[in-house]
C-alpha cells in the first residue's frame, strides 16, 4: 500500500473511532451526522486494508476487512434512524463485525494487544447479536452491551490504524 493510502486508510479508522464515541454521548442531531460520518470513514479505511492484504497474500486479514465492511455498511444504514427502529439492521452488522474482528483477531500479524482488543470486542459484540436475533429489545447504546463493548472496538480500531500508518512510513523509508 502506498504511504497515502496507508495515512488514508489509518485516517479513516482513527475518524471513524473517534466520531463513533462522540456520536455515543450526543443528542439525537448530532449523533446521527457523527455515525454517519463514522461509518463513511469506517467503510473506507477497511476497504482500503482488505485491498492491501489481498495484495499481500493476506487471505484472512483481508476477509476480515471485508466482514468488516459488510457490518459497518448494515450498521451505518440506521445511523438517522431513531434508536429503536434501527435495532435488526444493528443486530445484524454487529454480528458481522463480531465474526470480522473475530477473523482478524485470530491473525498473528496484529500485535497481542490488538488481537485481544478485537477477541474482547468479538465476543461483546457476538453476545449483542444473540439478544437482538433472539428479540431482545436492544437498540446501539443499550447498557451493558452493546454500549461497553463501544470502547474495546475503538481501541482495536486505533490499533488497526497505527499497524498500517507504521507499515505505510517504513515502506516510504
Amino acid at each position: 500500500m502506498s504511504n497515502r493510502l496507508s495515512l488514508l486508510a489509518s485516517a479513516s479508522l482513527v475518524m471513524g473511532g473517534v466520531l463513533g464515541m462522540v456520536g455515543s454521548f450526543s443528542p439525537s442531531a448530532v449523533r446521527g451526522i457523527a455515525w454517519g460520518v463514522d461509518g463513511t470513514a469506517l467503510v473506507l479505511g477497511a476497504a482500503l486494508l482488505a485491498v492491501h492484504h489481498i495484495r499481500l497474500g493476506n487471505e484472512q486479514l483481508a476477509a476480515g476487512f471485508l466482514v468488516f465492511v459488510a457490518g459497518q455498511t448494515l450498521v451505518v444504514s440506521g445511523s438517522a434512524m431513531e434508536l429503536s427502529a434501527s435495532s435488526a439492521t444493528f443486530g445484524a452488522g454487529v454480528g458481522l463485525w463480531a465474526a470480522a474482528l473475530a477473523l482478524v483477531s485470530a491473525s498473528s500479524a496484529m500485535p497481542i494487544f490488538v488481537r485481544a482488543t478485537g477477541a474482547i470486542a468479538s465476543v461483546m459484540f457476538a453476545l449483542t447479536a444473540l439478544q437482538i436475533y433472539s428479540g431482545t429489545a436492544l437498540d446501539p447504546l443499550s447498557k451493558p452491551l452493546p454500549f461497553t463493548a463501544y470502547p474495546f472496538l475503538v481501541l482495536t480500531l486505533f490499533g488497526w490504524a497505527w499497524v498500517h500508518y507504521r507499515s505505510g512510513s517504513r515502506n516510504a523509508a
